[in-house]
């Protein structure tokens, strides 16, 4: 009898067709959620014509008073072919000790093995273990349920052994994942667990899969909950050149949008660990949070409003009080873009959308008061004399106010040529609001007071720029290179 099965190698080459299928369709962490597997996969573990002896050899033994050696027999075989299995499928015998001392980047290879271990193990070779010893113990319902039991229970310790380190292992944010890929893998295989080992002495086996079920929980639960602890407490005091989008932002907005491919899971994972968010200055009459009912919602709206108090506090790192609202919204923006490019938006609402474009709003408001306030001043009335037509003007305060501008014009483009504005629609929409309100006023001022200069010596020194001029080195603003300001003498045209 154990010659017979022993010397059966269809099972490891189905397994080993198996590992190859999955490779084929492997995920990578930046992931990819895995296929599952076909419910109509099916593998026979030994060949069909040695059913029939190996059923009258059992049989001859039970009948003589050896059914325990035949268990005993039986049972380690098919434990010694089953340990072979999980070799072809990658998955080692480590020590809970061995595993948690492993790198990162090998560790995520072994967790993505167990999950497809965990598959593969449970819906294919231990059914068709059972499968098998109900045509080899057809007579006999308790031999059957015990070498189920006995053959199965050491390949599927060894996959709890190796869930359980990764329970009880240090948490960080990038395990969060596989985490839940394996409690998923581990939540779907319970049922089939259940009816393979419905026996008594199976009993221990299914109950120590749920425990570790549990602590797999739990450590998603912790590991989110380090995730928010590490977005709220991050320092990086280094400014982000040019203003662009801090790379804080980019990591959490791309590690939220996976978080909903798990919306499910997570809903029911934090369903009773749930904070209440905090409402924000203002919005006492609000219904920010009305309508987002889900835990997961509702922990991902603090979430983002911990990243956006840790931007606003990271803004103040530039000395430019212009740059803090371009800093400002390109994060913002990206955020928003984020949410309404995936299912982020269905689950935080369009009035939370609403309300972050209101703010992007109010920071270009603030970008163009911050940053050409003191360039319009330039162009007031104020302080020059008469009318424009008049004796009475002040050449020398005409002059300086021309001067004045032009240093402060030239200051603004080769500061802000070197900011950055990533988002097309964004540059262009600034570009243009400078332009309503600079070059409107420029031309005005240039008709008044203009011919007052353009008539004396040294004209082209105070009037440097035509609104042409004004209006083509704006379209150099914030590409993130610096720009050169050519001033060739042209003529005024009003």
């Amino acid at each position: 009898m154990e010659a017979t099965i022993d010397g059966d190698e269809r099972v490891m080459a189905a397994a080993q067709q198996i590992v190859k299928n999955l490779d084929d369709a492997s995920v990578s962490w930046n992931h990819e959620r895995g296929a599952s597997l076909g419910d109509d996969l099916c593998v026979d573990l030994i060949h069909p014509e040695a059913v029939a002896d190996l059923r009258e050899i059992a049989e001859r033994m039970i009948r003589s008073g050896y059914e325990k050696e035949c268990c005993q027999v039986y049972s380690s075989v098919r434990r010694d072919v089953l340990d072979e299995c999980l070799s072809i499928l990658g998955i080692e015998k480590l020590s809970i000790e061995e595993v948690q001392k492993v790198e990162w980047r090998s560790l995520d290879e072994k967790m993505k093995k167990w999950i497809y271990a965990v598959k593969v193990v449970v819906r294919i070779l231990l059914s068709g273990e059972k499968y098998l010893c109900e045509q080899i113990f057809e007579g006999s319902e308790l031999i059957r349920e015990v070498c189920v039991t006995e053959a199965a229970k050491g390949c599927v310790t060894q996959l709890l052994n190796f869930g359980e380190a990764i329970a009880i292992g240090k948490r960080s944010s990038e395990k969060l994942f596989r985490i839940l890929d394996m409690y998923e893998a581990l939540a779907d295989a319970l049922p089939d667990l259940e009816m393979l080992f419905s026996d008594d002495s199976g009993d221990f086996v299914y109950n120590e899969a749920e425990t570790i079920l549990k602590g797999l929980g739990e450590a998603a639960k912790g590991t989110f909950v380090e995730f928010e602890n590490a977005v709220q407490s991050e320092t990086s005091r280094k400014p982000i050149q040019g203003g662009e989008i801090h790379p804080l932002t980019r990591y959490v907005m791309n590690y939220v949008k996976l978080l909903v491919d798990y919306s499910d899971t997570l809903n029911l994972l934090l369903e009773s660990s749930t904070k209440s968010p905090d409402r924000e200055e203002g919005d006492e009459d609000d219904t920010l949070y009305s309508g987002i009912e889900s835990p997961l919602g509702r922990r991902l709206l603090i979430l983002i409003s911990s990243l956006e108090s840790n931007l606003e506090e990271k803004s103040k790192l530039y000395e430019d009080g212009a740059m803090q609202y371009i800093f400002l919204m390109n994060n913002i923006l990206y955020i928003v873009q984020k949410v309404k490019g995936s299912d982020l938006g269905t689950l935080l609402g369009d009035h939370w959308v609403r309300k972050r474009r209101g703010q992007i709003r109010k920071y270009a408001t603030q970008y163009l008061r911050a940053s050409w306030s003191k360039v319009l001043s330039c162009l007031k009335d104020e302080g020059i004399g008469g009318s424009g037509s008049s004796s009475n003007i002040s050449k020398v305060t005409l002059k300086e106010r021309f001067k004045s501008f032009n240093l402060s014009f030239e200051e603004v483009y080769r500061n802000q040529t070197q900011w950055k504005v990533p988002d097309p629609q964004l540059r262009e929409e600034l570009r243009i609001s400078i332009s309503e309100k600079v070059l409107p006023a420029y031309r005005s001022f240039l008709g008044r007071f203009g011919s007052h200069l353009e008539s004396g010596r040294h004209a082209g020194k105070y009037i440097k720029y035509n609104p042409d001029d004004l209006e083509n080195h704006l379209l150099d603003l914030f590409e993130g290179t610096p720009g050169l300001l050519h001033n060739p003498r042209r003529k005024i045209s009003s």
